[in-house]
């Protein structure tokens, strides 16, 4: 047992048969050792880098960052139980500065003596002044961090912490996983609801594991929940249907926020059905981003993007079918601006797709940032002037005044290929057009005119 640890601060580090049942199932069913930790066997199956610094007690600074419920703070628990090193616990929605700067001089005193581990739960919480205040004594060695987040670390965490620190992502746990959990705590005496004689059906387990979304905390919470509200039958049993799960959870909670990871994973999914022509998981991403309560606008501003960058040419409908759902979102407002999007989302999704577009403008500037910038020719300015001594520049050609409404002359200084249609719905009719024209002499000094 690790002495220097505040047992106020984690009723499993100094737990007794007297405090066993106190608190939250979720916190109560918290695991104690390595081994009772379920799923992350990417990250702590035997021989894997984090249970072996773990089991060594070598560990250098750690930043765990995943979803909620998936077993953080599990972990700095784990590791202060194992560590023979001072730990300090701290929040980033708790502390501030001087609690901070506190903590790490009372490590500096100690140094020499005993190593200090701090712990910070919800490091993103910080600022970067308090994240700065860290710097200096993980530089050198007063402390050694373990930061735990829901965000990824490379937006909400200062970058020198994060290079100085080994990250590890954090998974949602599986459902199987979920369903272990809830095994074990109907199971556990001690600790869970073993004396309560909870039945917990198959099905009612299946049901929550697939509604809780990878949170092991929500599960067991929902679980002790149903366990405090359902009446004991004649048995004493308390049975646990999925009709009685049902009804305790009352609705799915949608793991979406609106300004933070959940948002740009989303997002990102439903641009990426939409570019692979999935319409049902196109609808499925923007149905839950609608229930999730973001805005219609930001959606039907992605549309428009994907429809020139995914689509383009290949159905140049898409672009006027984006704009018009983003017309009717600001016209008609939710809910019922759902059904215009879902009409553009599934048809950007069900329509030919070219990029070809999108990588011209961006080899354009390209070319452009590289320092290739191309004079104007001069035929093709606005003012023409005839400078003494210099010949004269060929004139404009109208193309309008000649057959096919194509005239062959110089448009760039140094020719160069950026539009590259594709064989993709309407874009095909393009490519065999500009491919024709290239195969066409067009006769220059014979203008002819078109009306």
């Amino acid at each position: 047992m690790n002495d220097w640890f505040q047992a106020d601060e984690s009723p499993y580090l100094n737990e007794t048969p007297d405090n066993r049942k106190l608190g939250p199932l979720p916190s109560r069913m918290r695991p104690r050792t390595l081994e009772e930790i379920v799923g992350q066997d990417h990250i702590l199956a035997p021989g894997r880098l984090l249970r072996r610094v773990i089991e060594s007690d070598r560990f250098t600074n750690l930043i765990f960052y995943g979803p909620p419920g998936t077993g953080k703070t599990t972990l700095a628990e784990v590791i202060a139980k194992t560590t023979h090193r001072r730990f300090e616990r701290t929040s980033g929605v708790m502390s501030n500065v001087a609690q901070l700067r506190a903590i790490c001089e009372d490590a500096r005193k100690l140094r020499g003596t005993i190593g200090t581990v701090l712990f910070v739960d919800e490091i993103h919480r910080f600022n970067k002044s308090q994240q700065d205040v860290l710097l200096p004594y993980v530089e050198d060695g007063t402390v050694t961090l373990i930061g735990a987040t829901t965000h990824h670390p490379g937006m909400f965490i200062n970058t020198p912490l994060v290079s100085r620190s080994l990250v590890f992502e954090l998974h949602a746990l599986s459902s199987a996983d979920i369903v272990t959990l809830l095994q074990r705590a109907v199971a556990d005496c001690e600790r869970g609801l073993g004396e309560d004689k909870v039945v917990l059906e198959p099905e009612a387990a299946h049901f929550l594991a697939e509604i809780c979304e990878g949170d092991a905390r929500r599960a067991l919470t929902a679980l002790e929940i149903a366990a405090r509200s359902t009446p004991a039958a004649d048995t004493g049993s308390i049975r646990i249907t999925p009709e009685v799960m049902a009804e305790c959870v009352q609705r799915r909670v949608i793991a979406y926020d609106r300004d933070e990871d959940q948002h740009y994973d989303t997002i990102s999914a439903f641009i990426k059905s939409i570019r692979g022509s999935d319409p049902d998981a196109a609808i499925y991403w923007l149905a839950k981003m609608l229930e999730g309560g973001e805005d219609p606008r930001f959606i039907a501003r992605r549309l428009i993007i994907s429809a020139s960058e995914d689509i383009g040419n290949a159905d140049p409908r898409g672009l006027t079918v984006a704009v018009a759902a983003m017309q009717a979102v600001e016209f008609i407002g939710m809910p019922e601006a759902r059904i215009s999007l879902a009409q553009a989302t599934t048809y950007l999704a069900s329509a030919p797709k070219s990029n070809a577009a999108y990588l011209a403008v961006n080899e354009a500037m390209e070319d452009i940032r590289s320092g290739r910038v191309q004079p104007v020719p001069e035929h093709l300015k606005n003012v023409h002037v005839k400078a003494e001594g210099k010949a004269q520049a060929p004139a404009y050609r109208y193309p309008h005044d000649y057959k096919d409404t194509a005239v062959q002359q110089d448009y760039l200084t140094v020719p160069k290929t950026y539009y590259r249609p594709k064989n993709a719905g309407y874009e095909e009719t393009i490519a065999k057009r500009m491919a024709w024209l290239k195969t066409q002499k067009l006769d220059q000094d014979k203008p002819i005119k078109a009306f």
